[in-house]
Order: C-alpha cells, then structure tokens, then sequence
C-alpha cells in the first residue's frame, strides 16, 4: 500500500483530494490533517510515501514544510496560488495542482508519481556512507563521521571528523543522500543530530562548533532531538 497523507487548512479541499485517492488502488490515507504541526509531528514518527500539501496555511506554509525536511516524502502541491510553481520544483515536487482541482488534472499527477518510484528504501545511519566525488576521485564518507554541511556558493563544505570536503552539489540534493539523523538547521546548513553536544534558541554546538538554527526549522530540529534523546 502507499501511504498517502493530506495536509490543506480547507476542509472542501481535504473532503475532495480523499474522494479522489479513494478511487485509487493502493492508495491508504494515513493522515488527513489541516494543522501543519500536526502533519509534522506525525511524519517524525511514520512513514508517508505521498503527501498532497497545500501552500497557504496558518502558522506554517507549505513551503516552509519543505524546506524544513531533510528527506520529504513524494509532494504534489495543492494551492489556489501559482507564484510559487517554480520554486516548488526545487524540492523535488512531483506536480503542482491549482484548485479547484479536477479527477482529469488528479489522474494526470497520479501518473507522474507512479513514474518516479515513490517508495525508496531508508539509509541507516551507522552503515551507510555519503558516496562523493572530491577532485576526480570517488570518497567514501561514512554518516557517523560527518559534523554538519555547510552551503557556499555552488559547492557545499562536508565537515568530518578528520577533514573538509568541498564538492559541487546543492544543499537540496544533498539532504536526499543522507540517512534520518541529519536535519536541516538553516538556510546554508545542515547538521548531524547526533552530534550535537548543545541547544541554544539561536544555535546547535556539534563538536563545540557553532551551526546557526533559524527560527524555521527550530520546531523540527527541536522534536527530532527529543526522538532522539528518547532511543
């Protein structure tokens, strides 16, 4: 089965999209929500597949939501509002639906999910290495070693234990390639949660270093760092 999660403040909206999903084979709806915190919340603690998000929210947008997940599931937008179409694709969002969202155009993103292989396989954080190119060469780096990323330009700054490796790839991409553990703390970073030794309301301490929290990802650097503490 695949998991499909509905987040839209509109109860038509939410009433309309589970209509549709209903006519699906496959299709589960595991949650239907209109609270942003709600469905992430719930995603630190369940697998989704799919999620059809809607872009204007009260306390976060959707937007936001992506651009606070490491590792988002399959995203078809849900919106009456264009102007964020192209940004939206540099999250990976499969498709862009304006409302009032008709089957046909439905049917159509459907498609364009089931092309892109929605379900793929977790990363463990103790077994799995980052797969880089560092001056021509393939590198191995395993997850545990690495401290934070760091965005610049057009290259990104891996922080390890023993070294910095600098590589040309972008900040969005990279959070596809690694496991649970690290999260997005800001625009330009990203930081290991298992290695943070201290929280303050404006950083994270990984290894005494300071990696800057803004206050758009602070809810969900906060709640995975309670997960965590928990294991």
């Amino acid at each position: 089965m695949i998991k499909i999660g509905i987040i839209d403040d509109e109860i038509l909206a939410r009433k309309v999209l589970e209509d549709y999903c209903s006519k699906i084979d496959n299709f589960e709806i595991v949650l239907n929500t209109g609270n942003p915190l709600e469905f992430i919340n719930f995603a630190q603690q369940n697998d989704l597949d799919l999620i059809f998000l809607d872009i204007e929210m009260p306390e976060l947008n959707g937007m936001e939501i992506l651009r606070s997940m490491i590792k988002p599931p399959k995203v078809i937008l849900t919106t009456a509002y264009s102007e964020y179409a192209l940004e939206s694709y540099n999250y990976g969002v499969v498709d862009y639906l304006l409302k009032p969202i008709k089957i046909e155009r439905f049917l159509k993103a459907i498609n364009k999910v089931s092309a892109s292989k929605i379900i793929q396989p977790k990363k463990n954080n103790e077994n799995e290495h980052l797969q880089i190119k560092h001056d021509g060469l393939p590198v191995n780096i395993s997850f545990k070693s690495i401290l934070y990323i760091q965005s610049f330009g057009n290259y990104l700054k891996i922080f390890t234990d023993s070294r910095m490796y600098l590589i040309t790839e972008t900040l969005v991409n990279m959070t596809t390639l690694l496991s649970e553990n690290f999260q997005r703390t800001h625009k330009s970073y990203i930081a290991n949660l298992d290695r943070v030794t201290k929280v303050t309301k404006t950083h994270l301490l990984v290894e005494n270093i300071e990696i800057p929290l803004s206050a758009m990802y602070k809810v969900i650097v906060f709640k995975k760092l309670e997960v965590l503490a928990k294991l």
